[in-house]
């Protein structure tokens, strides 16, 4: 021990040790410092590559397609949240399983069953992607089907090789497809089928697609038509209706717009189109194509020009009306040089009331357009004829030598009238009054009504001088106008002071000769010019528009007369024309004056005259059935002539009729006047509706109606009409026996009985 101390104790020896010493505490410094940065460097590595773990579990969290990794033992390395979505399986425990023991069955594009090795491509690297499909999660029969792609990537895990697999669930894109292809063929499908024309138009205006309906429409056929531009269909006349607004559609100014235009057939013919054009744009807002629906309007088009010409023209003759002579008349007045290039024929037919009378209205109108024929040919396109009215025709003339024309035209209608117009078994020549007037200063500054006024006075002139004749106008027949203008101006004022006052014709039964009742016959008591008929004045009347003030005046009269008459029982057939009605205001006026004297409804009767001049249309029949629902009956008169009252007893709710006068005036002598009696007073009674004929003038007639069971009868052989004051004083005898309001069978029982 000493030794050793002694040798420590030496200097060399000491040094020596000391260094020794020292070398051994740096090297122990050495390797702590060594292993503590190694142990920094494993800390820094496994935090890097904990950040990469979770960086790429973010990646694959939020991918959009699934990630799966296979071992080359096809055990399954890493599966991703996406991955374990689109598959419908546990991550956790799916992470360390071979493949092939996933609970999940796979199917090809062609739903054949595959392998799962086959179907994730484990172990090789694919060119393309595929498509397969898995079980969804709507059912056995779901399928999902996902995009897949794999890829071997070598030296990845433990220096072996691992397969990736990317995929993409496709069903909503592979479901959209779907929907869209499915879309598109039903849009398709409809546009094939449409019952209208559709088609498909490029931004040139080039039909890209048309269905079968357009094609018809156009006279072609469905592949003859692609690719045509569309322009070259049009009329040449529209060939550029639809540019502007199609350049409004284009610039976003609209979004749609419909333009009515012609096209042409391929067969040439024309036919009117209403074009309802949109136009379709890609999602960004660029234009992409046109959809065109095109309605074939050609027989609206029609109807609308058959309309405007009905308002124009007369129905029955074809031609012109009042409304388009005078328009027509008013232009050519206004022309240059009118006073020696402008005149107006007046025509009016002599005795045609007798011909409605005697042969019905139905033969009148074929008399009518007979005569509409003659100044056709008699104007021979040298102007304007026109029917205005009744028998009243009107031609405007425009001749540069008119004076000479106006004459040739009224030769031409003297003579085109001499030839006979068949009339049943008879030949009927007809005649006419014409009068001519010339346009001249006066008539030219009056317009139209003035130049038609100096010719209408001058066919009056022809008419009251012999008729069948042609008379011009010359100053001096203003006169009679004037006081025909003056008595049409005094009617306003004579009907508010009740100057137009009432008649009663008596109305008997014909089996008893006992009054029953009373027709009310209007009549003018003028201040100066006394007492005046109604042909005096009625026409004047219609031409004012005075019909609806004077038929509810004269039903107060009608009214007060029931009340305070002879008879409590006895009834007044008011006569009714068909402008009066429509509006309700007569049936108003009817039912308030019944309240207010208190009536029965059945006391107050109304007489539909002109019946073959009425259309039945809802306005009219709902008055008329207003007033009979309300008890009071409707008669129609001038029973039988013609077809058309006859349907008017199944369109007008009819309580009786009253035969023409016409029917009466040849029996018992005439054969066919006793039949058509007869037979008309059968089917009135068949039909339950009261009988009555007017006109009866002898003995004779009126056994023989009352023996074909006509129930009631008028006529001057029972008295004429009489003021109410005359009404009173006679003291006639009365039967109580008012007309029901409906159809009854009360008229047969009584035919049977007086025919028994």
């Amino acid at each position: 021990m000493g030794s050793v101390v002694a040798q420590l104790e030496q200097p060399a020896v000491a040094i020596t040790v000391l260094v020794l010493a020292l070398g051994l505490a740096a090297l122990t410094f050495f390797s702590f410092w060594r292993s503590y940065r190694a142990r920094q460097t494993r800390d820094a590595m496994l935090a890097r590559e904990r950040q990469l773990r979770g960086q790429f579990e973010a990646v694959l969290s939020s991918a959009r397609d699934g990630v799966l990794i296979i071992t080359q033992t096809d055990e399954i390395a890493l599966m991703s949240d996406v991955a374990a979505s689109i598959l419908d399986v546990n991550r956790a425990d799916a992470v360390g399983l071979p493949i092939a023991r996933l609970n999940l069955r796979a199917v090809d594009d062609q739903l054949r069953p595959i392998l799962l090795r086959e179907a994730f491509g484990v172990g090789r690297s694919d060119d393309q992607p595929r498509i397969v499909g898995v079980p969804g999660r709507r059912g056995d029969d779901d399928v999902r089907w996902i995009q897949i792609r794999s890829k071997v990537a070598p030296d990845s895990l433990d220096d072996r090789p691992v397969t990736v697999v990317t995929m993409m669930d496709t069903s909503g894109l592979r479901e959209a497809a779907e929907a869209l292809n499915r879309s598109d063929a039903q849009f398709r499908k409809a546009m094939e089928n449409a019952p209208v024309g559709m088609a498909l138009v490029d931004l040139e205006w080039r039909l890209m697609e048309v269905n079968r309906a357009f094609a018809e429409m156009m006279g072609s056929t469905v592949a003859a038509l692609r690719g045509t531009p569309f322009s070259a269909l049009s009329h040449p006349q529209d060939l550029h209706a639809e540019r502007d607004q199609l350049q409004r559609l284009y610039d976003g100014h609209s979004s749609r717009f419909s333009v009515e235009k012609r096209y042409v057939r391929a067969d040439g013919n024309v036919v009117w189109a209403v074009l309802d054009v949109g136009l379709v744009r890609y999602a960004g807002g660029a234009p992409d194509h046109y959809v065109v629906q095109v309605r074939d309007s050609t027989d609206d088009r029609m109807h609308s020009e058959l309309m405007a010409h009905r308002a124009m023209h007369d129905p029955l003759t074809g031609l012109a009306n009042r409304t388009l002579l005078q328009d027509v008349l008013q232009t050519v007045l206004e022309q240059p040089d009118a006073e020696t290039r402008v005149g107006v024929i007046a025509v009016d037919l002599d005795g045609f009331k007798g011909l409605n009378d005697r042969f019905g209205h139905a033969m009148g109108d074929n008399a009518l357009v007979h005569v509409a024929g003659v100044l056709r040919t008699a104007a021979a396109g040298r102007g304007t004829v026109s029917r205005i009215g009744g028998d009243e025709f009107v031609i405007v003339v425009q001749d540069p030598d008119c004076s000479k024309a106006l004459f040739d035209i009224a030769g031409a209608i003297h003579h085109g009238l001499k030839r006979p117009v068949q009339v049943k078994r008879h030949q009927i020549t007809l005649h006419a009054s014409v009068g001519i007037a010339m346009a001249d200063e006066e008539t030219i500054s009056g317009g139209a009504p003035s130049l038609l006024s100096a010719a209408d006075a001058a066919m009056y002139r022809a008419k009251s001088t012999g008729k069948s004749r042609t008379v011009v106008y010359e100053p001096s027949m203003r006169t009679t106008t004037d006081a025909q203008s003056a008595l049409a101006s005094d009617l306003v004022a004579a009907i508010e002071a009740r100057q137009l006052v009432l008649h009663y014709q008596p109305i008997l039964e014909l089996a008893t000769r006992t009054i029953v009742g009373y027709e009310a016959l209007v009549r003018w008591q003028h201040p100066t010019r006394g007492l005046l008929l109604p042909s005096a004045f009625l026409p004047l009347i219609h031409d004012k528009n005075l019909s609806v003030a004077l038929g509810t005046a004269l039903v107060d009269q009608a009214a007060e007369f029931l009340a305070h008459g002879p008879s409590t029982t006895t009834w007044v057939s008011l006569n009714v024309s068909a402008d009066q009605l429509g509006d309700s205001e007569f049936a108003d006026r009817v039912l308030s004056a019944i309240g207010r004297y208190h009536l029965s409804p059945q006391r107050l009767v109304v007489e539909l005259t002109e019946a073959s001049l009425v259309a039945p249309n809802t306005r009219i029949r709902h008055e008329l059935t207003e007033l009979r629902n309300a008890g009071v009956p409707i008669l129609l008169d001038d029973f039988g002539t013609g077809v058309s009252p006859l349907s008017y007893l199944r369109d007008l709710p009819v309580s009786g009729v009253k035969l023409d006068m016409s029917f009466v005036a040849g029996i018992p002598e005439d054969p066919a006047g006793a039949r058509v009696s007869r037979a008309l007073g059968a089917l009135a009674r068949e039909l339950g509706l009261a009988t009555i004929a007017e006109g009866i003038e002898t003995e004779a007639q009126a056994e023989f109606l009352a023996n074909c069971g006509w129930r009631y009868g008028q006529g001057w052989l029972f008295g004429v009409a009489q003021p109410p004051t005359a009404v009173g004083d006679s003291h006639p005898q009365f039967t109580t026996s008012l007309i029901e309001p409906r159809p009854q069978e009360i008229d047969a029982a009584y035919a049977d009985e007086r025919l028994g």
